[in-house]
């Protein structure tokens, strides 16, 4: 099967087209470095001839709600019109726990590009997972300042990666389904408590202050917002586990 993979350059979607490709599909990749800009209409329609299927993980490094909103709607809009034309039978959408709730920051965009697809006739999936195993090293990488380490007090149930590319593939390869059941990690976790053993892993010694984000997104942040509910489906792997594969 001929699979586009936006954002197929990314954390995620890399893994998502080495699975692919491993499993004998054929992954297109629509990211900006392959030249596909998804906010323009006319860039997306070279890339999706022959698609069957689209795995949308593509994402914006904004924390404004106004332009995440802007982006993931222009790009939504666009990946919808160029495929239903392209005759894509199933556009597989990665979402975040907690997000249409929150509606708050980068979370907006996501909330925004839920309630584009909800309201199509069929057509769509969307998978809302929890944060990444890869998400805590990102977060170092932006917050450290030499031997002072600021990590945001955040209560979290993190999944690799590897796993949500998996579900996503064959979420991808089945008929569209709505709406599925979320996907979250085995345990709960704090993410001082996980900055503090990716450093040790790294032979890193720094000193780890906590900080509260501020606004609603620090909030959910704080006080389990986004958590996932008893009804999700659980990943195998720790990040422990993850990190020791590292």
């Amino acid at each position: 099967m001929r699979v586009a993979v936006a954002g197929g350059t990314g954390v995620l979607g890399r893994q998502v087209v080495d699975k692919l490709a491993a499993l004998g599909h054929e992954p297109v990749v629509l990211a900006r470095s392959a030249g596909c800009d998804l906010t323009n209409y006319h860039s997306v329609k070279q890339w999706l001839v022959d698609c069957e299927a689209v795995i949308d993980v593509s994402g914006s490094s904004t924390t404004s709600a106004s332009a995440s909103m802007r982006y993931f709607t222009q790009s939504t809009a666009n990946l919808i019109r160029v495929g239903r034309e392209a005759g894509v039978q199933n556009h597989v959408a990665l979402s975040i726990v907690g997000a249409a709730e929150i509606d708050s920051g980068y979370y907006a965009g996501k909330a925004a590009q839920e309630r584009m697809l909800q309201i199509l006739e069929g057509g769509y999936t969307i998978l809302r997972a929890t944060q990444f195993h890869e998400f805590v090293g990102q977060n170092i990488d932006r917050l450290g300042a030499g031997p002072v380490q600021m990590a945001p007090k955040m209560s979290l149930q993190p999944i690799a990666g590897a796993e949500v590319a998996a579900a996503l593939i064959e979420l991808a390869l089945a008929p569209a389904q709505g709406v599925v059941q979320d996907l979250a990690g085995p345990k709960k976790e704090e993410m001082p408590e996980l900055f503090a053993q990716y450093l040790k892993h790294q032979g890193k010694n720094s000193k780890i202050i906590e900080i509260p984000i501020p606004g609603a997104m620090g909030k959910a942040m704080r006080n389990g917002g986004i958590l996932p509910d008893s009804s999700a489906r659980l990943g195998q792997e720790t990040f422990t586990d993850w990190l020791a594969r590292q």
